[in-house]
C-alpha cells in the first residue's frame, strides 16, 4: 500500500469523520454526558475508531468521556508493553485488563477449529463487567461496514438466519449498549488510515493461523464480488437498511395468515361517448 499524499489523507480522514458522524447521528449512539469504553484490541479498527471518536470529541456539540479499554488475554508473546504506551502517549484515559481467557479456549476448543466464538464470549462478558467498574454508559466496538456485509451472509449461509451485526445494541441483560461507530466505514478505508497513522499494530495470534475460518472465505467471496462488478458492496449494505418483511417468509414478522384482500370499489358501467 502506498503513502498517502497529505492531500490524500486530509480527505480519507474527511470522509472516514463523515461515516462515523452520521452513524453516531442515525442510531443515536452517544448522547450528551455520555461516558464511552473504547474496546481497543490492537488492530487497526479499533486503533482508528479510537482515533476518530477522540477527534470527534473535540468537535462535538455534546459532551463526552472516553476510556480506552484493552483485555490482555494471556496469548504467549503478546506484547503487554505496546498499548499502555501508545495510550500513554496520547494522553487518553484508559484501561488494561488481564484475564486468561486464552487457557480457557484452548483447552476447550479442539485443535484446528474455530475458536472465535468462545473466545468473544469470554470476552464479552469480561467487557460487560469492566463496563460497570468504570461506569460507561456505552461500549464501543470496532467492527466496520465489512463485518456487517460478512455477517449477514455468514448468518445466511451457515446458520440459516437472516441477520447482520446492528449497529447499536441492547445487551441480553438489559444492562449495557453496544455501539459500533464504524458500521458505516469501508475497511479499505480504514487499512488505509492505519498505515497513514502508523498504528503500532497487534496481531491476533490465537486466531490468525486458522486460514479456514467461514469469515475469511466470505470475505473473500464478496472481495470477488466487488472487483467483478465495482458498487456490488454498497447496494449490499443499503439492503440491511431496506428490508421489507412482506416480502421474506418469516410468519412471525409478517401477518401472512391474515393476510386478505381489500373489498374493491363497484366499477362503474362502461359509458358510450354522447353524442352531441
Amino acid at each position: 500500500m502506498t503513502s498517502l499524499t497529505e492531500a490524500e489523507a486530509k480527505k480519507l480522514k474527511k470522509r472516514l469523520l463523515r461515516h462515523v458522524g452520521k452513524a453516531i447521528q442515525d442510531f443515536n449512539m452517544i448522547e450528551d454526558g455520555d461516558h464511552v469504553m473504547v474496546c481497543v484490541s490492537g488492530g487497526k479498527d479499533s486503533y482508528g475508531m479510537l482515533d476518530l471518536l477522540l477527534e470527534l470529541q473535540r468537535k462535538a456539540p455534546i459532551q463526552f468521556t472516553i476510556t480506552a479499554v484493552n483485555l490482555d488475554q494471556g496469548q504467549p508473546g503478546f506484547p503487554k508493553h505496546i498499548l499502555p504506551e501508545y495510550l500513554d502517549a496520547l494522553g487518553v484515559a484508559h484501561k488494561i485488563v488481564t484475564e486468561d481467557t486464552y487457557s480457557i479456549v484452548k483447552r476447550v476448543i479442539p485443535e484446528g477449529k474455530t475458536t472465535c466464538s468462545l473466545c468473544s464470549r469470554l470476552r464479552r462478558g469480561i467487557l460487560y463487567r469492566v463496563a460497570d467498574e468504570i461506569g460507561a454508559t456505552k461500549l464501543a466496538l470496532g467492527h466496520h461496514r465489512d463485518d456487517l456485509m460478512e455477517t449477514l451472509f455468514l448468518n445466511m449461509f451457515y446458520n440459516g438466519q437472516l441477520k447482520a451485526m446492528p449497529p447499536k445494541l441492547l445487551s441480553d441483560n438489559g444492562g449495557h449498549i453496544l455501539i459500533r461507530p464504524l458500521a458505516y466505514a469501508p475497511e479499505k478505508d480504514l487499512a488505509k488510515w492505519a498505515e497513514h497513522r502508523a498504528f503500532p499494530i497487534i496481531p491476533c495470534d490465537l486466531c490468525g493461523s486458522q486460514e479456514n475460518l467461514k469469515r475469511k472465505q466470505v470475505k473473500r467471496m464478496l472481495q470477488a464480488w466487488e472487483q467483478e462488478s465495482p458498487g456490488r458492496l454498497d447496494v449490499i449494505f443499503a439492503s440491511l437498511q431496506s428490508v421489507k418483511p412482506s416480502h421474506l417468509a418469516d410468519p412471525e414478522r409478517f401477518d401472512f395468515q391474515n393476510l386478505k384482500t381489500k373489498p374493491r370499489e363497484a366499477e362503474l358501467p362502461f359509458l358510450a361517448p354522447m353524442e352531441v
